[in-house]
């Protein structure tokens, strides 16, 4: 009897480090969830800011999915800073969901804060080594950076995960190239051929390794 209390006590906190008490607050009624589909409606109508105004009528600072959701139109209006401010607070309310921090990225690339892009990519790979996502995403602003090697480290992870994936492909080839790893790049560049003939990316890069 006294093993089952210990256990059950352990559970007890190992389940309030999976669930934080800030996070389970938050209130779900059906005017919320007829806010929800309004919003739905007025985002199909390209309506963006009436949309998240919808929700901010009801909205629950707690809420994690009103502040992902309002995230998201707010960047889709071009309200970039708000935007930033309620992904932000998504992100602190879930910390492990790698979707608030997929989301918070678009706000932070549109105000050119690309450490702080590079820092939740980082996040997310922490929480998720094998996201092919982030690993490409970041391999992209390596490349863009001309940190090659930096770049290839990603991406070969991509290329590992989804071998037959045509933007990891191509841009692991460029990225050999740009390494003077000629018959890797010339190999890649062969294999999106195969995934999209008469490439135009895939062509142009053979022509300077042959």
């Amino acid at each position: 009897m006294k093993r089952l209390t210990i256990h059950l006590f352990s559970w007890f906190f190992f389940a309030l480090f999976l669930f934080p008490a800030s996070a389970t607050r938050a209130q779900v009624t059906q005017e919320m969830i007829d806010a929800f589909r309004k919003s739905y409606e007025l985002e199909a109508a390209g309506k963006y800011s009436e949309a998240a105004e919808t929700l901010k009528k009801v909205y629950q600072e707690d809420s994690y999915e009103l502040n992902l959701r309002i995230g998201w139109l707010d960047y889709e209006a071009g309200l970039f800073t708000e935007s930033r401010s309620f992904y932000n607070k998504a992100v602190m309310l879930r910390p492990m969901a790698v979707e608030a921090r997929f989301g918070i990225v678009q706000p932070l690339a549109a105000l050119g804060q690309w450490e702080q892009v590079i820092a939740q990519y980082e996040k997310i790979l922490e929480i998720t080594p094998n996201n092919s996502v982030a690993n490409y995403r970041l391999g992209a602003i390596w490349y863009g950076r001309k940190e090659y090697e930096k770049a290839a480290s990603y991406l070969e992870k991509v290329i590992n995960l989804y071998p037959f994936d045509y933007d990891g492909l191509v841009l692991y080839a460029w990225t050999n190239f740009r390494l003077k790893r000629f018959r890797e790049a010339r190999l890649l560049f062969m294999k999106a051929l195969l995934v999209r003939p008469g490439d135009a990316s895939a062509l142009e890069g053979l022509k300077l390794v042959e």
